[in-house]
């Protein structure tokens, strides 16, 4: 998967993230990858459904992963992480 198709949920609106994949749909990507971690894994699944129901009505939820990341803090300790990775299909 090429990491143009992939869009990462943060802190922005949900609306930023919806217009991203409609965008990358819109250039030809069959495949969208909705990466996020933590407490933006609610946004990424609300993106997701949104793209799923509003705007583009002929893509899937192909494939979901959750997974468990681990990270150093500004300290040095190391902090477990939820993480979530969606991807969409044409």
């Amino acid at each position: 998967m090429a990491e143009e198709n992939t869009v990462y949920v943060g802190k922005k609106g949900t609306m930023a993230y919806v217009l991203a994949i409609v965008t990358q749909s819109n250039n030809g990507a069959k495949e969208i990858i909705v990466k996020a971690r933590g407490r933006a894994i609610s946004r990424a699944v609300d993106v997701s459904e949104i793209v799923k129901n509003k705007f583009i009505t002929d893509i899937k939820i192909a494939k979901i992963n959750i997974s468990t990341e681990e990270i150093k803090t500004a300290e040095g300790n190391p902090l477990k992480v939820s993480a979530i990775e969606i991807t969409l299909k044409k």
